[in-house]
């Protein structure tokens, strides 16, 4: 139940994220809300590795916000950078 939770908070932590950090992004809004999922299970990951969380326990709303942010960033810079060496 716990994997499934972090993806419910990551659905609604990468559409907080879109929000907060607007702007056109390849993939629009289903985009980022995949990447707004792997930011959630990013941050429960990283939580669990340094002991803020117990095993089998998710991310709350505000770390999965903020990982979802971070991996928002890195994917805007890695597409952009893509976008320039096509260009």
């Amino acid at each position: 139940m716990g994997f499934i939770w972090t993806i419910i908070i990551g659905l609604i932590a990468g559409a907080i994220a879109k929000f907060i950090m607007p702007g056109r992004d390849p993939g629009g809004i289903i985009v980022t809300i995949l990447l707004g999922i792997v930011g959630a299970l990013v941050a429960t990951w990283l939580g669990q590795a340094i002991g803020w969380y117990r095993a089998g326990e998710g991310a709350g709303l505000i770390g999965a916000v903020v990982g979802a942010i971070i991996v928002l960033v890195v994917y805007r810079m890695v597409a952009r950078r893509d976008t320039v060496t096509r260009g």
